[in-house]
């Protein structure tokens, strides 16, 4: 029985390194176009400096396409710092593949501190992918330059 075992964990960690081998990590980037439309503010929300807004992108670049999302936000006005969470909905095709993935986003920073002094985190949510982007993996850096110009980094990787 041990070895039946031990045979059948060898196997499936063989299987599992050679299914990471046959994905490779690719770099994509671009820019994207946002609109950020405030939700109506409930009591709880307006108590405890927490702001929702829904946001509608229009991607360009490796990824060409639109995503739909909604962010919450909290800060502290005492001390200016300030985090967010999001779930981010998007439908195009990512270097030439059809389909739709959903994005989450973590954030905090200070106020007064550059963005890239903040901690972000944006990964594609597990088993999200559809149509050719099934599988999907990956992680995404946003950039904002001093116009406010949004640009993005995706490191990803695909069946």
């Amino acid at each position: 029985m041990r070895v039946r075992f031990a045979v059948a964990a060898v196997m499936s960690l063989a299987l599992s390194v050679a299914a990471q081998r046959a994905m490779h990590t690719v770099h994509a980037k671009g820019s994207f176009d946002i609109k950020m439309t405030p939700a109506e503010a409930t009591d709880f929300e307006k108590a405890n400096d927490i702001t929702r807004v829904t946001s509608d992108k229009t991607w360009q670049g490796d990824f060409e396409g639109v995503s739909h999302g909604e962010m919450i936000t909290g800060s502290t006005a005492s001390t200016g710092s300030m985090a967010y969470v999001a779930i981010e909905r998007m439908t195009g095709k990512l270097n030439g593949r059809q389909g739709s993935f959903t994005f989450s986003h973590r954030a905090t920073m200070m106020k007064g501190d550059a963005p890239a002094a903040g901690e972000l985190s944006v990964m594609v949510v597990p088993n999200s992918g559809t149509g050719e982007l099934t599988g999907l993996t990956g992680s995404l850096m946003i950039h904002i330059d001093a116009q406010g110009k949004h640009t993005w980094t995706f490191d990803y990787s695909l069946p």
